[in-house]
């Protein structure tokens, strides 16, 4: 790939379509792998598998769970005509707040999945967290025709325009998050309950004193909220106490990547002087950011602190203590909210449905029995 400013994604991209375009791969020819174009291009496996997404989206390929990406058996002019702006017809949009991340493809590829079987095709949006591009994208992607929208919300935002969207019979279904004051459909993951095995899991490993930390105020943010309350909900079915000093909300104002390490430091300092034994944290990002302050501190994990995230996001089995986390199906969850649009679309009558898919407690080296005396 030639060197140019443009995103490696995007050159990955441009390489892949001409070998594609030029019959270098033929229909129904498998491509290499997120991993081996990984390998051969020196590049991320995020790197490549939003290539692969980008393909897909443009009608280039389509991917088999399982199995891998294959060539379109289709015209590909056809496939490029069906995209141009001035022939949304069939084009459905997702919305998301950040644009890398291992955690937006499952999503993508399960709402890419459904909408191509059934004959449409998929935009991917990014507000980098922007409430006003969010606002934005809400107003215009309806006018410029496209037939339905899949939000995954910045924060509580934005409700006077979603319901705007609502009265006026428009697709929207949020993902991740829900809204409890407006009618509109959700697909989420079964937060409250991922919470109650996280924190019942440390419970039986003997802990007592179990701090719950959110990275957001989880006010604003009903998936987190939720895991709080499942938390909550095992702590007193097991009779202990619920002490908000151990609870920490909003632990830093500002984007995650950029907290001080003597935030973190200060943190588990005065959690270890609570006499914590285990940390419950909102998501992966955060919890492996204590993972990595814990070895700089000499706190043996899970000896000393116990920790487990959220998400399960991909990087967790190769870090150096692998984290113990509570797995969402995106998969499932992009699926789900396209076949809500699909069939709001088809059925030419507004539907409104809560959806929540389960999650499951994967157990890995972080979390462990309490054996560190409690603080009287």
């Amino acid at each position: 790939m030639e060197n140019s400013n443009k995103p490696l994604y995007t050159k990955l991209y441009q390489y892949l379509k001409e070998k594609i375009e030029s019959s270098e791969y033929l229909p129904e020819q498998q491509l290499p792998t997120e991993v081996e174009l990984a390998e051969q291009f020196g590049v991320s496996r995020i790197t490549s598998k939003r290539a692969l997404s980008e393909l897909e989206r443009e009608g280039y390929i389509y991917r088999k769970r399982g199995s891998g990406s294959y060539v379109k058996l289709r015209n590909v002019e056809d496939a490029r005509q069906d995209n141009l702006p001035g022939a949304p017809n069939s084009m459905i949009s997702m919305i998301f707040p950040f644009e890398e991340g291992g955690q937006i493809f499952g999503y993508i590829q399960g709402a890419s999945d459904y909408l191509n079987a059934k004959g449409y095709f998929l935009s991917i949006h990014n507000t980098n967290y922007s409430a006003q591009k969010e606002w934005e994208l809400l107003n215009t992607l309806p006018q410029r025709g496209i037939k339905g929208i899949i939000l995954y919300p910045n924060q509580k935002c934005n409700l006077q325009v979603l319901y705007t969207l609502y009265m006026n019979e428009y697709p929207v279904v949020t993902i991740d998050k829900h809204y409890d004051s407006l009618p509109v459909s959700s697909v989420v993951a079964d937060n409250f309950n991922g919470g109650y095995v996280a924190a019942e899991r440390l419970i039986r490993l003997g802990h007592k004193r179990i701090s719950f930390v959110s990275f957001v105020d989880m006010e604003t943010t009903s998936s987190v909220l939720q895991r709080f309350f499942g938390y909550c909900q095992a702590l007193k079915d097991h009779g202990l106490p619920l002490d908000n000093d151990i609870v920490i909300n909003e632990f830093f104002v500002g984007p995650i990547h950029s907290i001080p390490r003597e935030h973190y430091r200060n943190l588990l300092t005065q959690l270890l002087a609570k006499g914590v034994t285990a940390i419950q944290v909102e998501n992966d990002l955060l919890a492996s950011d204590f993972l990595k302050i814990c070895a700089e501190m000499d706190i043996k994990v899970p000896e000393q602190m116990s920790i487990i995230g959220f998400d399960n996001s991909d990087f967790l089995e190769w870090m150096g203590i692998p984290l113990a986390s509570v797995a969402q199906d995106l998969y499932e969850i992009g699926r789900r909210a396209a076949e809500i649009i699909v069939n709001m679309l088809e059925s030419s009558h507004y539907l409104q449905e809560k959806v929540t898919i389960p999650v499951k407690l994967v157990e890995r080296d972080s979390i462990g029995p309490c054996i560190v005396s409690e603080v009287k």
